[in-house]
């Protein structure tokens, strides 16, 4: 069977094969069975696979019985995905062969080192994933509206680029094409330095005095929230993407620095000024991130609503945004520490904010501006 036969309507008619069975080979299981794919499982971890194939992403490798499936994903830890990459390549020499690692450049060059048939290799990271770990923590619907590069090289075929970009489509991701070096410079600055400054600031913690901690808002709960991932996956990802990641560190130390030498002497000419640079910096920054569905940036006003800390509160208080006719842009919960009182920040469009503001409280809701 050859994987280069036309796709109906653009989308993988299988069978697929996904090498590896962690979180993300398993969501990717998940979701094609979810569209009636046929998917064939292995990891080198027979509890891992057994787990996949029992919460149905797909049977065990054994039962494709010598089929040349269409796509074959490998979604093996970043250190050894070069070596699984070739070795399917060279198993199944009519299929289309993918990587969802998180650094591309590597494996590729790699890969072309090897001699491997790159005309069949697509490069391709989705920009998806969660705190957890394992198929347990599967999602079928996990890549549904996420960033799914696509990092062709130049001996990819069309047709292998258009089977990869199937399997994006098909679980429901926004495709994207970079080059692999250009790839690997933007995820180490908007996803890797994130991790490494929520994982410094979190390690600051250690030691800390619970009444000291008692007093942390959503302000620290948003810097440390990815401070949880999985120690042994970023020290696969830090390391191969090491390069990249040191150029934008060796930038944060001068910002660091900078800061530091003002703050020795706070109240010497120019220091005021500086701060205010530097958190000015900081806004203009924040400000180029992209805006809801992947749109121009927007600023947004907010508003905080009390609501008491009881089944139903913040479901009624939804609804009746929704009868006022007001759209949410975006919505953050806290708790008032010591009451039974929780605070849910609400943004909206700015021409909304006073109309909203007025309604609510017309409805006995408690706004704070």
């Amino acid at each position: 069977m050859s994987a280069f036969r036309t796709h109906g309507r653009g989308h993988l008619n299988g069978p697929v094969v996904v090498v590896g069975t962690g979180l993300l080979g398993t969501s990717i299981g998940l979701g094609l069975r979810g569209r009636g794919v046929s998917v064939f499982l292995s990891d080198p971890s027979p509890t891992n696979q057994a787990v996949a194939v029992d919460i149905g992403a797909g049977l065990p490798l054994a039962r494709l019985d010598g089929e040349q499936p269409e796509l074959v994903v490998v979604a093996a830890p970043p250190d050894v995905t070069a070596d699984v990459v070739a070795k399917a390549l060279t198993e199944y020499p009519q299929s289309a062969v993918v990587d969802i690692a998180s650094v591309k450049a590597g494996i590729q060059a790699d890969l072309r080192a090897r001699g491997a048939d790159l005309a069949r290799y697509v490069g391709t990271h989705p920009m998806a994933g969660r705190e957890k770990s394992g198929p347990v923590a599967a999602r079928g619907e996990l890549f549904t509206s996420m960033p799914w590069v696509l990092c062709p090289s130049a001996e990819t075929s069309p047709e292998a680029l258009q089977t990869g970009r199937s399997l994006a489509t098909d679980l429901g991701a926004v495709v994207s094409e970079f080059g692999a070096e250009e790839h690997d410079e933007a995820v180490a600055l908007v996803s890797h330095l994130p991790q490494i400054m929520s994982s410094l600031v979190a390690s600051r913690l250690q030691g800390t005095p619970p009444h000291a901690l008692s007093l942390a808002g959503n302000g620290l709960r948003d810097v440390t929230r990815i401070a949880a991932s999985d120690p042994t996956l970023w020290v696969q990802i830090l390391g191969a993407n090491a390069g990249k990641v040191v150029g934008i560190l060796n930038g944060v130390r001068e910002d660091l620095n900078r800061l530091i030498g003002t703050l020795e002497n706070p109240t010497a000419p120019g220091a005021r000024l500086d701060l205010a640079q530097l958190i000015s910096e900081g806004n203009a920054g924040q400000s180029r991130i992209p805006g809801k569905h992947g749109g121009p940036p927007q600023a947004y006003s907010w508003l905080t609503v009390l609501v008491d800390d009881t089944p139903g509160q913040i479901a009624r208080l939804l609804t009746e945004i929704g009868e006022i006719g007001v759209n949410l842009e975006d919505l953050r919960l806290d708790h008032s520490s010591g009451q039974n009182v929780g605070m849910v920040e609400i943004s909206v469009l700015p021409n909304k904010h006073d109309l909203l503001i007025e309604a609510l409280n017309d409805r006995g809701w408690r706004v704070l501006q």
